[in-house]
């Protein structure tokens, strides 16, 4: 009687301990290390612009968490829109110097007010870019795996929260003097939406200009230089129709009169050009971020 062979049973890779090489593998198996088993498999690390949610999440939380700390500037911010308000808009009203077709000069100068009191805060946001460089912090952001870009549109819509924070104080003002504004959530969330994509491009402004110059009192120079003609070459204190050619010129090439004119149209009704607006707003808002994406190296040097 002849003796039948035993064919051995089949190993489970379970039964093979750690770099064991189980019988029958080719000599590839000899050199690849057996993956270990974990109890708990750990996320997939997110890198690219899949952080950028979570980025735009945590920068917008640390500007209200600075704002809840400290109220101070949320008070003095309020300021200047009161004084322009109370004492400019009152006065022209009982004037009648500027024609408004046929609203009070209060009523049509308010959206004006409140898009000047959101560029002041972005138009300055460059000054923390240069403070984090100066304490260290934007070249530890600079070496996670968060593209610049994705860093930059983080601090341009936190830059966009805090403005609306300020917009929401000047409405509640406006309203107390008699403004006549609209309460209807959809146009508020459009108001919202304006301010935060004008403060983006203009805190962007604001970084680009930290990126040439490099110095904190170099930028708060050019800023003041810069916010006024940007403020009085827009359609916020008086309608483009009474403006001289070039200054009617200059005032279709900036974005705040654009966003003047969305909040004008929003907040009390008047004519407006929403779809433009909004389009230009936003153009402006990716434009910005690519550029000053584009020197936050120089920054960081």
């Amino acid at each position: 009687m002849s003796a039948v062979p035993v064919t051995p049973p089949p190993v489970s890779a379970d039964a093979v301990p750690a770099g064991a090489v189980p019988a029958g593998a080719g000599a590839d198996a000899a050199v690849t290390p057996a993956r270990p088993r974990l109890l708990y498999q750990p996320a997939e690390v997110r890198t690219g612009w899949r952080v950028l949610p979570t980025r735009m999440a945590a920068m917008c939380a640390v500007e209200i968490q600075k704002l809840r700390h400290d109220r101070t500037e949320l008070y003095t911010r309020a300021v200047q829109p009161a004084l322009w308000l109370l004492i400019f808009g009152e006065t022209f009203t009982r004037l009648h110097a500027i024609p408004t077709g046929g609203l009070p000069y209060l009523d049509y100068l308010a959206p004006g007010i409140i898009a000047q009191s959101a560029m002041f805060i972005a138009i300055f946001y460059g000054i923390m870019i240069i403070w984090e460089r100066d304490s260290g912090v934007l070249t530890k952001l600079l070496v996670t795996p968060t593209p610049r870009a994705a860093l930059v549109a983080g601090k341009a819509f936190a830059a966009g929260v805090k403005s609306v924070i300020q917009a929401v104080v000047v409405v509640v003002l406006a309203a107390l003097l008699g403004v006549s504004l609209t309460w209807n959530p959809l146009k508020l969330l459009g108001v919202a939406a304006a301010v935060v994509l004008a403060s983006a491009f203009f805190s962007c402004l604001s970084i680009c200009i930290a990126g040439i110059v490099l110095t904190r009192d170099r930028l708060m120079g050019i800023g003041q230089a810069i916010t006024m003609p940007l403020f009085f070459g827009s359609n916020a204190l008086y309608p483009v129709s009474l403006m001289p050619g070039w200054l009617r010129t200059i005032s279709k090439g900036n974005p705040l009169s654009y966003e003047v004119d969305a909040l004008r149209g929003l907040l009390i009704g008047t004519p407006s050009h929403l779809p433009l607006d909004f389009a230009v707003l936003a153009g402006a808002a990716v434009a910005g971020i690519a550029a000053a994406s584009a020197l936050l190296g120089r920054l960081a040097k």
